[in-house]
């Protein structure tokens, strides 16, 4: 018989329910390869020559597979490959669960995400248990019950690595019953009896058996409930209360914190701490290059229904936007223990290209293209994402202008520093000033300058093809002027929604 059909998601189960009794439609030597089986038995799982691992060995195994390929262990992780990276792959290669420590925006919960890439694509589980036992090992009551009846006919469905991963944000209302479990009282009131194990509603945690649970901000949670993950991380079992329960998990934790939450708002109790194996420390990007990939990958906004398509966002705006957002994790006017997100350098990106988009929808433009006339739009955008220090109340906006006007400066120097800007500043001196702003066209634009000796190097020094667009061309020629203008070359008198140079 055909094969299954694919399913059309990661996150999406086999299809055809499996009954006791079943046959197999297809087997596969492991886990991993593919299309999952459907409709086997437990006597099919054994056949195949299935092995049973545990959690962490499935990490360790895939990971040092991929690592002997030279493969990606760690996808869209930018600048972590020679300081975090390598502590977490010498934790998970130890087996140890790990809590991550970092800043605001540093990429800790998405760091925890592609842990769940280095599980078996495929793992078997017995069919419709709650806290997903291996068919080989089964500890549920329920499980135990039904391998004793039915015995290698036992149903098995196949799960995603995509679904064995949980993840809990933790918030001062979280119970012990939402991470553990708690008596779930529809059960006692069709009949059982309230000692029986099938009465317990199962928390999270052990809902995420044989796969990796996260704990988001884990200073967060009271105290009283972090008590409750000690045997998780120690004894590898939980306890329900009320009865005589412990059931063995195999599962790995993993949790984020903020440090300033991590010693003062909030704290991870110090048994806590000594049980987990590897603490981590996250960072903001340590180079100029690293931000600039982030940016990139980051800050995609998707354009896919709109008339003008995806906007043009300038390599050298994309400097801009890298150098602000390092240069306020600098300021001493900032508050630095709270941390300047990596979130702030994509939203900021984000708006300097729906700027372009709106200058192109108000005035016919074919094109949006992102000019340094639409920078002014950063400023009011990331204001809320930064805290000042108290003593600079009142004066956020200005500070944060002050930075955006030295990244401009910053950037030109980078890219068109020795390059002869003689003929433009000369075209100004022969004809007057310009006037620009965010809803001049860039081919209106590029007719008011005119002609401009030099244009040629200019745009050859930020990688532009001249030929592309008159866009491009208008964004290059407003970096050239704002850097003459912030080096005192050249005057600049900004009016609302106006922008004129050489006035």
């Amino acid at each position: 018989m055909a094969d299954p059909p694919a399913p059309h998601s990661p996150s999406t189960p086999p299809t055809n329910p499996i009954t006791v009794g079943s046959t197999a439609r297809k087997t596969t030597d492991a886990p991993g390869s593919g299309t999952p089986p459907t409709e086997i038995t437990l006597a099919d799982l054994r056949r195949s020559g299935h092995r049973q691992r545990s959690v962490r060995a499935e990490l360790r195994g895939n990971l040092l597979a991929r690592m002997r390929a030279d493969e990606t262990r760690f996808p869209g992780i930018v600048g972590f490959d020679d300081t975090v990276l390598p502590q977490v792959e010498r934790a998970l290669l130890a087996g140890h669960d790990i809590v991550f420590l970092g800043e605001r925006g540093q990429g800790k919960t998405r760091l925890i995400r592609t842990l769940v890439g280095l599980l078996d694509e495929w793992s078997p589980a017995v069919a419709g248990c709650e806290i997903n036992d291996h068919p080989y090992a089964p500890v549920c009551g329920r499980c135990r019950l039904l391998l004793a009846e039915v015995g290698e006919r036992l149903p098995i469905a196949w799960r995603h690595r995509s679904e064995r991963f949980g993840e809990k944000l933790a918030t001062p209302d979280t119970s012990v019953g939402d991470l553990i479990g708690d008596v779930d009282p529809v059960k006692v009131a069709e009949g059982r009896t309230l000692g029986d194990p099938e009465t317990v509603h199962y928390g999270l945690v052990p809902r995420t058996n044989r796969g990796i649970f996260s704990i988001n901000e884990l200073p967060d949670l009271a105290e009283r409930i972090q008590v409750s993950l000690l045997n998780v991380l120690e004894e590898r079992d939980i306890q329900v209360r009320g009865y005589m329960l412990r059931l063995p998990l195999d599962i790995l934790l993993v949790a984020s914190a903020n440090p300033e939450d991590y010693t003062n708002r909030g704290r991870i109790i110090t048994p806590l701490k000594d049980r987990f194996g590897a603490e981590v420390r996250t960072h903001y990007p340590l180079r100029l290059d690293d931000e600039l990939r982030l940016i990139r990958q980051e800050a995609v906004v998707s354009w896919a229904d709109s008339p003008l398509g995806r906007p043009e966002l300038p390599d050298h705006l994309i400097e801009v936007v890298a150098r602000f957002t390092r240069a306020v994790r600098d300021a001493p006017q900032v508050d630095q223990r709270s941390g300047v997100s990596a979130r702030l350098a994509v939203a900021a990106a984000e708006t300097v290209a729906a700027s372009a988009v709106r200058r192109a929808a108000l005035t016919g433009e074919d094109t949006a293209t992102a000019r340094v006339v639409d920078l002014a739009a950063i400023v009011p955008a990331v204001r809320g994402k930064v805290e000042f220090d108290q003593l600079e109340e009142g004066r956020e906006d200005e500070v944060l202008a002050l930075l955006l006007r030295r990244a401009i400066a910053e950037t030109f120097r980078a890219k068109l520093a020795g390059t002869d800007l003689s003929g433009l500043q000369q075209r100004f001196e022969r004809d007057g000033a310009v006037e620009t702003g965010d809803l001049v066209p860039a081919a209106e634009l590029l007719r008011r300058i005119g002609p401009v000796p030099g244009l040629a190097a200019i745009l050859n020094r930020l990688d532009i093809d001249g030929a592309e667009s008159p866009g491009l061309a208008a964004a290059a020629l407003e970096l050239a002027m704002e850097g003459l203008h912030l080096n005192r070359r050249l005057a600049k008198e900004e009016l609302p929604g106006r922008t004129v140079y050489g006035g």
